[in-house]
């Protein structure tokens, strides 16, 4: 035969363990009131032969308190997430009138102002050569950097032809050829251009990008200095 209910039994109330409400809490999602709304109604209705153990009931309230625990950790971590790419992206504006270097060939020559650029190799070079391209593939302008160690080597196009000319604004390509024991091969290239304007992915699935002036939308982890 089952004991009839206690109604003088304490419950959480009168334990001093009041229950918090979510008042916001979508009808789908279980919260802190919720839960302990049914622990109570399991302890009222449990068979008295067979109570609740100790240490059961209190393996669910801890496994409840972990779940919502990281449950205010993600919300935490969520909000520090959307906080970092909001200070980024007012970092990143900042950049825009600014010089970056970047990983690519090409480079636009406004008039009177010079092109920076760097280039790497893996070994030493006993002579290296670059070579300044226009649109239509035709060499304008050559120069020796002479022999170089092993490393970045940053080199500088004034702007002129090979008849030191003033060469007109446009875009144009920028080749470094090295002489790497006996053998020649173009070296990885990185020019120094402006920075436009700034964009930000609306979904926030992507990096910042910055539109770079010559070389187009460029990931902002892609930036290898600024000048």
């Amino acid at each position: 035969m089952v004991n009839p209910v206690d109604k003088n039994a304490p419950t959480f109330e009168s334990l001093g363990l009041g229950l918090q409400k979510d008042e916001a809490k979508p009808h789908n999602e279980m919260g802190q009131e919720d839960f302990l709304q049914l622990m109570l109604a399991q302890l009222r209705h449990q068979d008295p032969l067979k109570p609740l153990e100790n240490g059961e009931f209190i393996g669910q309230m801890a496994q409840f308190s972990t779940v919502s625990g990281i449950q205010d950790l993600s919300n935490a971590f969520n909000q520090l997430a959307s906080s970092l790419q909001s200070n980024r992206a007012l970092q990143a504006s900042s950049l825009v009138g600014r010089s970056v270097m970047v990983s690519t060939d090409k480079a636009r020559l406004e008039p009177g102002t010079a092109v920076e650029g760097a280039a790497d190799a893996s070994a030493a070079a006993s002579a290296v050569t670059v070579s300044i391209q226009d649109a239509s593939g035709q060499t304008v302008r050559s120069f020796e950097l002479g022999p170089q160690p092993p490393g970045t080597m940053k080199f500088v196009w004034d702007g002129l032809s090979d008849t030191g000319q003033p060469l007109p604004a446009a875009e144009y390509r920028i080749r470094v050829d090295a002489l790497i024991d006996g053998e020649t091969s173009a070296l990885p290239t990185r020019i120094a251009s402006k920075v436009e304007s700034v964009s930000l992915d609306q979904g926030g699935a992507q990096d910042i990008t910055l539109n770079v002036a010559g070389v187009g939308p460029v990931p902002l982890t892609d930036v290898n200095e600024i000048l």
